[in-house]
């Protein structure tokens, strides 16, 4: 569910937000509208993680979508989905989504009409550019099943058995207690999973494992009852009623939505990326890894969250006619040259990744702090870039952007001299590694 909308409400499809107070006439909703039932159960699986993948699941036109992922729009119940996101490329991932409809709502003809609008200056002042004319309800939920993968496993593999798993749920509902274990035969995997439920329903607990899942999901045909929320609407221009009614000028072409799209997914794989290394028994050891990271961490998220801002303010008003589409496009045009750029993100991410590897694959580390045998050693943390670079600690996106752009235009990014600290009971010891050296070891000592 995105809206709670009423036969018949406004709304403003420039700012995708509805017009409170303004209706039709008020009159008891039987005689200005027809209803009729419209019964389905349905099921599917949802493989994709993308955005797309979830707007599609979820129904969302490409308008609507680009309102979401600058923030125009809140969503709740099963909707809230759209925000689940994964944490880790460590994780196989797959979603039932479950849909029930009930009934449809529609707007009589006859009652639409200038006449028979209770607040006429709604066509005066431009408040709204849309009316809704139908409500499909019912309601959806989907159970988002988690599972770690170990660096031994095969992730493809477990992927594919989970998906297999998770297909059985609707059989094991339809036939009940004890079917579960005729399709899963090795129920110590189904511990391994993790459940998150957002939907439309009202649940007196909400499922964190796989056999909660399949009970609930056994359970929600007959929890709905007469709470059904909207799932799906119908508007119609308010123009096509009175030409002087504000309008939709334009709609964000599909092509910067999908190119804003890839930004903000951009920004998501770097985050998985970033929460990988941190998650390394290395980047625990050596604190200046830790530190590092969490800085490049914490300035992307301020440089993503003020990119979505500026997008919210643009998109209302290429809609309503007052900038250009040019305008948009710019703004994307710009991130591919800046600092920020993809490109540039993820180079110091692979440096970085690079660095963590060499350190957890050396030979001799392990060694050297065995040897050391002195209480208190001097540790000399240096920059992830050669001497010289901009602070990454510093000043937030501006210094991110001279520290990327140093890294960009240094023919040494990828071969840094590296003075790092690791922690061992009683020792503290230097650790300095050139990754790209010749030496096989790759590290000194």
């Amino acid at each position: 569910m995105i809206f709670n909308l009423h036969i018949p409400e406004y709304g403003d499809l420039n700012t995708k937000h509805t017009t409170p107070g303004l209706k039709h006439k008020r009159k008891p909703s039987y005689l200005y509208t027809s209803e009729r039932p419209q019964a389905s159960n349905d099921f599917e699986i949802v493989a994709s993680e993308s955005i797309s993948g979830k707007s599609s699941a979820l129904s969302i036109d490409p308008s609507l979508k680009a309102s979401f992922l600058v923030g125009l729009v809140q969503v709740d119940g099963s909707a809230k989905y759209l925000n689940d996101s994964k944490s880790s490329r460590n994780q196989a991932r797959v979603t039932l989504k479950y849909k029930k409809t009930t009934k449809i709502q529609e707007l009589s003809m006859n009652h639409l009409g200038r006449g028979n609008v209770k607040h006429p200056y709604v066509f005066d002042q431009g408040l709204a550019t849309h009316v809704v004319t139908a409500i499909l309800y019912g309601a959806q939920a989907f159970f988002v099943f988690d599972r770690e993968v170990s660096e031994q496993e095969n992730h493809q593999d477990i992927q594919g058995s989970l998906k297999m798993i998770i297909k059985k749920i609707p059989k094991c509902a339809i036939e009940g207690e004890g079917s579960l274990k005729k399709y899963v035969t090795d129920k110590a995997s189904l511990d391994k999973f993790s459940c998150r439920f957002y939907g439309d329903f009202c649940l007196p607990k909400p499922p964190t494992t796989f056999q909660d899942a399949v009970e609930v999901y056994q359970s929600l045909p007959g929890l709905l009852g007469d709470k059904a929320v909207p799932v799906k609407v119908w508007l119609l221009p308010l123009t096509c009623l009175d030409s002087s009614a504000a309008k939709l000028v334009r709609q964000i072409s599909t092509g910067l939505v999908q190119e804003a799209q890839r930004v903000l997914e951009d920004f998501s794989e770097l985050e998985m990326r970033y929460n990988d290394v941190l998650g390394t028994s290395t980047a625990q050891q050596f604190p200046q890894i830790d530190k590092k990271i969490k800085s490049f961490k914490e300035m992307c998220s301020e440089f993503k969250l003020e990119f979505q801002q500026t997008l919210a303010k643009k998109l209302p008003s290429i809609r309503g006619g007052g900038e250009e589409e040019a305008e948009l496009a710019e703004i994307l045009k710009k991130r591919h040259s800046s600092p920020f750029s993809s490109k540039n993100l993820n180079e110091w991410m692979d440096w970085a990744i690079c660095f963590v590897a060499a350190v957890k694959n050396s030979s001799s580390l392990k060694a050297t702090a065995d040897t050391l045998n002195t209480e208190d050693v001097s540790c000399h943390p240096e920059s992830f870039l050669p001497s010289g670079s901009p602070s990454l600690y510093t000043g937030g996106k501006h210094h991110l952007a001279l520290y990327l752009l140093f890294a960009a235009q240094s023919n040494n990014v990828f071969q840094p001299l590296l003075i790092l600290q690791a922690k061992r009971p009683k020792h503290t010891f230097i650790v300095a590694s050139n990754v790209n050296s010749d030496d096989q070891d790759g590290n000194r000592f």
